[in-house]
């Protein structure tokens, strides 16, 4: 494991990072709203906000005072997969641009993005915050953490990514029915 004291640094870098997520998505959020968009979920989103921020809240509280102590390999494996989930996270937000959301807001009048990670599967930010989910805790040795929150978000995300498919209506499954969740294939088809 890292030192406790740099683990919860990393836990405040990642809370700030969350709010400059959440002020980007207002601003995206209210020039869609402008623009004709709609938005659906609302009911599950405020579930997912609620499970993202006991997920910091659990990371850290089980860091100081319920640690699991094992190989240091697994820390920066776990330090790794996280780096890697914020490359995909920031490369599907960048190709997205001003349609990024945390919220399903869609313009029914827009063709669904094909580029960045797009091209290769439907889903890479979820993908990211799958991986994040599981590897965060295993940073600070955060165990239950990691076991505990990766099945809520699962359950959360079975949820969300129907309704979000739904949302982007025919398009989006004519673009994209063939391509994998969460899976990348590099293959052009």
């Amino acid at each position: 494991m890292i030192s406790l004291r740099t683990y919860l640094i990393l836990l405040s870098i990642l809370v700030i990072e969350r709010f400059f997520e959440l002020d980007l998505a207002r601003r995206n959020a209210r020039n869609a709203f402008e623009h004709g968009a709609i938005e659906v979920g609302q009911a599950h989103y405020r579930v997912m906000v609620a499970m993202h921020t006991l997920f910091i809240a659990s990371c850290a509280l089980e860091a100081i005072f319920f640690p699991t102590h094992f190989s240091p390999a697994v820390a920066w494996i776990a330090l790794g997969a996280e780096l890697c989930a914020q490359l995909l996270r920031y490369w599907a937000v960048s190709t997205l641009g001003e349609r990024w959301n945390t919220r399903i807001i869609v313009d029914p009048a827009r063709t669904p993005v094909t580029g960045g990670p797009y091209r290769f599967m439907r889903h890479p930010n979820y993908l990211a915050v799958v991986i994040e989910i599981a590897a965060v805790p295993m940073i600070g040795g955060a165990l239950v953490t990691a076991i505990v929150f990766s099945i809520a978000n699962a359950f959360v995300l079975a949820v969300r990514i129907p309704a979000e498919e739904r949302a982007l209506g025919g398009a989006y499954q004519g673009l994209f029915g063939s391509r994998s969740r969460f899976i990348p294939r590099f293959r052009h088809q």
